[in-house]
C-alpha cells in the first residue's frame, strides 16, 4: 500500500461537522489533521456564500442530489439535496438557527447517549455562537454569527398576526425555553451583509493557509476506511481530483467519518461495517457485523398548503423562509410535533406534476412532522463507492398513522389560519391542496402525492449504550468492535431535533473535538 502522507487525524467529509474538527484539532500544534471533502472548495465563490441565493444550490453541481427509492405511501419522485462543497449542508441549506431543544437532548441520553443531555451539550451552543439575543445562556464571540431575521416582510406579519388569532402567539426564538406553541421570525446564522455562517466560512476560512498542521483537500472522493493487520482504521484511500487514481492518507491516531447521514452509513458499509447478510449480498466482507449502520433513518417530512397572493409579495429576503410556527396537535407534550415554515416565495416543486395551479406571486405554510416515527434505510447500491446510495425514508409507514395525523392537523392549522385577519386579505385563491380537498382521505392522498422533506436526514448510524445492538456508536461516538475510528455528524443522532439541526450539528461536533482531545466544557 503506497502512502501518500500521514496525520495524527484524518477527517472523511468537509462538511458541517468536519469544518467544526478540523479547525478546533488544528488549533494544538502539535498535532496534524487532514481534512478531505469531495466536493469543491466554497472559498470566494458567491454561488454559496450569498445565503439569498441559497434555492439555486438544490439540483445543481453543489447537490449530491440523491433519488428516493419508490414510497409505499409517500412521493416517490423526491430528491434528497445532500451537499457537495466544502461546508456541507451549512453552506448549501437556509441557515435556519436553531439551539435543540433541552428536552430532545435529555431523550438521547435517555436513549442511552449518556453525556448528550442538555447540561452536556448546551454550553456548546454558548461556544460556537455570536448572538446579541437576550439571555444569559448565549454566547457572544463564537465564530457563527446568528441574529434574528429583520421583521420587513408584510405578509409575514400577517401570518404572525393571524397566528396569534388561533393560539400560537408571537415569540423569539433561541431564548431559553423550548416554544411548544408560538410562532416567530428565525434566527439565522448569517452577517449581517447576507454572507452565510456556514462551518467553512466562520472556521476554516479565517485560518486558512495560516496552520501548517493543517492540510485540506477538496474534490477528493472517499472510497473506503483502510484499517491495519490488528483491525484498527488506519487511514482513508480517495479518488484524486483529476481522477487519475487515488491516494492513500494515514492517520496515527484516528480516522473520523462526518460525510452525513447518507454518505457516513454507505461509507462504513463499503469498508465492511454494517449488515452482514446485506454485504455478504455485494460481495464486500464482513469486518464488522453492526445491524444498525444505515437503519433507524429519521427525518423531519413536510407538507405545502400554497396560496396566491392578492398583493404584490416581497422582492427581496435575507432567504425567503424567514418565519416558523410551533404547535402540539395532543396535550401533554415536552415538545412540538408540528412545526411550519412560511415561504414568501411559490413552491410548486412536488404539485406541478399532478395538475394543481401555480402561480408567480404566491406564499405558502409547509406543515412539517417534527417527531415522527416512519423509519427508513440507507443501503448500498453495489459495492462500487461512485453509485449512490438507496435511500428509502419510507414515508408514512409508522403502524399507528402517527405521522398522517399529525401532517393532516398541520394542514388543517396552516388554513385556520389563512382565515384570520389580517392574512384572509392576502389570499386571493388557495392553490393546493384546493377547495376542493376537505376530508381526511382526500388531505392524505394529496400528501403522499406531494410532499417534500425539509432535508434533515439523521440517526443512520445512532449512539447508544454500548450493550445496545442497533446502536452503531457509543456515547463517545466511537465506532462499536472497530479501534480508531469514530463518527461526527447527524447519522450519530439517536433521533431527529424537533427543530432544524443544523447548528445542532456544529454543537455536536464542538464536543466531539473536546471528546477526541480527552478534555470537556467546565
Amino acid at each position: 500500500m503506497l502512502v501518500d502522507a500521514i496525520f495524527d487525524y484524518v477527517i472523511a467529509g468537509g462538511g458541517t461537522a468536519g469544518c467544526v474538527l478540523a479547525a478546533r484539532l488544528s488549533e494544538d500544534p502539535s498535532v496534524t489533521v487532514c481534512l478531505i471533502e469531495a466536493g469543491p472548495s466554497d472559498v470566494g465563490d458567491p454561488r454559496v456564500l450569498q445565503l439569498s441565493a441559497w434555492m439555486h444550490l438544490l439540483d445543481s453541481g453543489y447537490d449530491w442530489d440523491y433519488p428516493v427509492e419508490p414510497q409505499e405511501k409517500g412521493n416517490s419522485f423526491m430528491r434528497h439535496a445532500r451537499a457537495k462543497v466544502l461546508g456541507g449542508c451549512s453552506s448549501h441549506n437556509s441557515c435556519i438557527a436553531f439551539w435543540p431543544p433541552a428536552e430532545g437532548l435529555d431523550e438521547w441520553e435517555a436513549l442511552g447517549a449518556t453525556g448528550w443531555g442538555a447540561p452536556g451539550v448546551l454550553p456548546y451552543l454558548t461556544r460556537l455562537e455570536r448572538n446579541d439575543a437576550e439571555g444569559e445562556h448565549h454566547g457572544r464571540s463564537g465564530p457563527v454569527r446568528l441574529r434574528d431575521v429583520p421583521p420587513t416582510d408584510p405578509c409575514g406579519a400577517a401570518v404572525l398576526a393571524a397566528a396569534a388569532q388561533v393560539g400560537l402567539p408571537t415569540v423569539a426564538f433561541n431564548r431559553g425555553a423550548t416554544v411548544r406553541n408560538g410562532a416567530g421570525w428565525f434566527q439565522i446564522n448569517a452577517a449581517e451583509d447576507g454572507t452565510r455562517m456556514s462551518t467553512s466560512h466562520a472556521y476554516l476560512h479565517p485560518i486558512l493557509g495560516t496552520r501548517g498542521n493543517l492540510e485540506v483537500r477538496t474534490n477528493s472522493w472517499v472510497a473506503e476506511v483502510l484499517f491495519d493487520e490488528t483491525g484498527a482504521a488506519c487511514g482513508v484511500r480517495h479518488q484524486r481530483p483529476d481522477l487519475t487514481g487515488y491516494d492513500v492518507v494515514t492517520a496515527r491516531r484516528e480516522v473520523v467519518l462526518a460525510a452525513g447521514a447518507i454518505d457516513t452509513p454507505k461509507l462504513l458499509m463499503l469498508s465492511g461495517i454494517g449488515p452482514g447478510a446485506h454485504l455478504r449480498e455485494l460481495g464486500i466482507p464482513v469486518r464488522v457485523d453492526a445491524p444498525g449502520v444505515g437503519a433507524n433513518l429519521d427525518d423531519h417530512v413536510e407538507g405545502l398548503v400554497f396560496w396566491e397572493a392578492s398583493q404584490p409579495m416581497v422582492t427581496t429576503s435575507t432567504q425567503w423562509w424567514e418565519i416558523g410556527l410551533f404547535a402540539t396537535t395532543v396535550e401533554g407534550l415536552a415538545q412540538p410535533d408540528l412545526m411550519m415554515h412560511y415561504g414568501s416565495v411559490p413552491f410548486d416543486m412536488n404539485t406541478l406534476r399532478w395538475g394543481y395551479p401555480t402561480t408567480d406571486n404566491g406564499f405558502c405554510l409547509t406543515p412539517n412532522v417534527t417527531q415522527g416515527l416512519s423509519r427508513g434505510t440507507v443501503r448500498l447500491r453495489s459495492r462500487d463507492f461512485r453509485d449512490r446510495a438507496k435511500v428509502d425514508p419510507r414515508y408514512f409507514t409508522d403502524p399507528e398513522g402517527h405521522d398522517e395525523r399529525v401532517m393532516v392537523a398541520g394542514i388543517r392549522l396552516a388554513r385556520r389560519i389563512a382565515e384570520q385577519q389580517p392574512l384572509r386579505s392576502w389570499i386571493a385563491r388557495e392553490l393546493a391542496p384546493g377547495p376542493d380537498a376537505i376530508g381526511d382521505d382526500d388531505l392524505i392522498d394529496y400528501i403522499h402525492k406531494t410532499h417534500n422533506t425539509v432535508y434533515h436526514p439523521a440517526a443512520t448510524a445512532r449512539m447508544g449504550s454500548p450493550d445496545d445492538p442497533m446502536a452503531v456508536l457509543d456515547p463517545l461516538l466511537r465506532v462499536k468492535g472497530v479501534p480508531g475510528l469514530r463518527v461526527v455528524d447527524a447519522s450519530a443522532m439517536p433521533k431527529l431535533p424537533a427543530v432544524n439541526p443544523n447548528i445542532t450539528v456544529m454543537a455536536m461536533a464542538e464536543k466531539a473535538a473536546d471528546l477526541i482531545r480527552g478534555t470537556t466544557l467546565p
